[in-house]
């Protein structure tokens, strides 16, 4: 998938979440989701990051899912519940059903050449061509055209008009499906009302000390995680990156930020959990631990320690 590839949509109540490299479509009751998953795709945050804020709350609060990554001519699917998904290679076309299974159908393909997703009955609209956006959809297909990749004894649909759109950003969220983003979730760290980071500060706030033993200075946007990947509006500011191993997957692929603080924070370091699946314990001096909530930034005070699961801690020293 080359970046901005245009996916034809047609109208319906699920919540469709399209990206350059990245599709992820929720059902109706999923709003609360949909503004910080398109924070995410929209930044062009990878597979594992997206799939840990998806499950965030657990498998059972997603009853219905699909996440479809592309990444060079590979592409990855995690489909749940009642949706049907349906891939073209120049070998064979693959149908994959989530109804039928407890957790989710997982696949891994090389060389898909057409998709489709299917989430309910169409309900006969004009089709929309978009290249990235949040809408409300009943079906989604890439690229667009007359001919698709249809479900067995499917009958080709009908020719139907087709109006090219650019779809708005986020904060546009009220015109493409009745989505206010001031209302729905979490924010995340840098987004919807957080002070932006300072991009690098003359000298660091605070020092990290690693389980390795190596020091890593705020002075910027740390990133901590299993395999931490920077969003889009960390990409010019070159954040630092600290991966973490974590033998049982208890620590999200991007768990947590450390950055400078800004405006009552300023001159400290403040932490925030970026929607971990299994959270953030803080424990500073002199207060009670802290169970750290999603996207609410907390300062850090020299002495403090991050307790991030699988026996990960971080502690934080003066500079």
């Amino acid at each position: 998938m080359t970046d901005h590839v245009a996916w034809s949509l047609r109208g319906g109540e699920w919540l469709g979440i399209f990206g350059a490299n990245t599709a992820v479509v929720l059902p109706p009751s999923e709003k609360s989701q949909a503004a910080v998953l398109w924070e995410l795709v929209d930044g062009g945050a990878g597979f594992e990051q997206i799939l840990d804020v998806l499950l965030a709350s657990g498998l059972r609060a997603v009853p219905d899912f699909v996440l479809v990554s592309r990444k060079g001519d590979v592409t990855r699917v995690l489909l749940r519940g009642s949706i049907s998904a349906h891939f073209a290679t120049a070998d064979e076309i693959v149908h994959l059903d989530g109804s039928g299974d407890l957790t989710w159908v997982e696949r891994t393909l090389t060389g898909v050449t057409r998709m489709r997703i299917d989430v309910a009955d169409d309900d006969s609209s004009d089709e929309l061509v978009v290249t990235a956006g949040l809408v409300r959809i009943s079906s989604a297909e890439q690229p667009p055209s007359a001919e698709v990749v249809a479900a067995p004894d499917a009958v080709p649909e009908p020719e139907s008009e087709v109006i090219e759109v650019e779809m708005p950003v986020l904060d546009d969220a009220t015109r493409i499906g009745g989505v206010d983003p001031a209302t729905l979730g979490v924010p995340l760290p840098g987004i919807g009302g957080q002070p932006p980071a300072p991009p690098v500060t003359a000298r660091p706030v605070a020092r990290l000390v690693v389980p390795d033993g190596k020091t890593v200075d705020v002075d910027r946007v740390v990133l901590v995680g299993r395999a931490p990947e920077p969003r889009r509006a960390d990409a010019g500011d070159v954040p630092h990156l600290v991966a973490v191993s974590s033998p049982h997957h208890e620590i999200s692929s991007t768990h947590l930020e450390v950055r400078p603080g800004s405006g009552a924070d300023h001159g400290a370091a403040v932490v925030t959990d970026l929607g971990s699946t299994n959270g953030t314990l803080l424990v500073q001096p002199g207060l009670p631990p802290e169970d750290l909530k999603a996207g609410v930034a907390v300062q850090l005070l020299p002495g403090a320690v991050l307790d991030l699961g699988d026996g990960v801690t971080i502690q934080v020293v003066q500079p």
